[in-house]
């Protein structure tokens, strides 16, 4: 669903939901959307994996979404794969003058609020970045103490190091996963899971 390609007033709640497989069932979050005012021609769906790079529902929404009007959602972590990406959304959409209010998180937020939605907000970004810290923290040590007794650290690589390597530079002048996996020999399988994630010793393999 959604709206059409005019845009006729600013302000507008534009509401987003989406699950994760196509079992799943899309009517909890259209109802609570449709509760808090947001008609079904204002609405945008994916019924796709949070870890599914193509979600058009999303993509027609931003395109769409202009200076002044309030994304909506059932919750925060229906905008992104992972709390960081979230978190960074917001920030661009912040920047665009559009704000975002979820509806049933345990703190229900609201970008544009500068009351307990902007604290609890700011909360989730503090939160994010010392989640970050202590997971390198952690896989920082779990290394030292592998290395100190001799053990290998994860998994042994499927793939040649420096195939992977190839792969990132690739990743990085822009090539697509399907135009990686044809010059590397790696399986796009894999190279989500080496490219999703910051280089660290001891890759996972298949």
């Amino acid at each position: 669903m959604g709206t059409s390609d005019r845009h006729p007033a600013r302000g507008l709640d534009l509401g987003y939901a989406r699950v994760s497989t196509t079992k799943q069932s899309l009517e909890r979050q259209r109802a609570a959307l449709n509760e808090a005012g947001i008609p079904d021609e204002r609405l945008y769906v994916d019924k796709r994996s949070g870890a599914t790079v193509d979600r058009p529902g999303l993509a027609e929404l931003l395109k769409y979404a202009r200076d002044g009007d309030t994304i909506v959602v059932h919750t925060l972590d229906r905008l992104g794969r992972n709390l960081r990406e979230v978190l960074n959304l917001v920030h661009d959409l912040a920047e665009k003058g559009i704000g975002v209010r979820s509806l049933a998180d345990p703190l229900p937020i609201n970008t544009a609020d500068e009351g307990m939605g902007r604290v609890a907000f700011l909360l989730l970004a503090l939160f994010a970045e010392m989640e970050r810290t202590y997971t390198a923290e952690r896989a920082a040590h779990a290394r030292a103490v592998a290395e100190a007794a001799g053990r290998q650290v994860g998994r042994p690589l499927a793939h040649p190091a420096d195939k992977i390597e190839y792969a990132r530079l690739l990743k990085e002048q822009g090539g697509s996963f399907g135009q990686i996996a044809a010059k590397t020999g790696i399986p796009k399988t894999s190279l989500h899971r080496y490219l999703d994630t910051p280089t660290t010793t001891g890759s996972a393999g298949e």
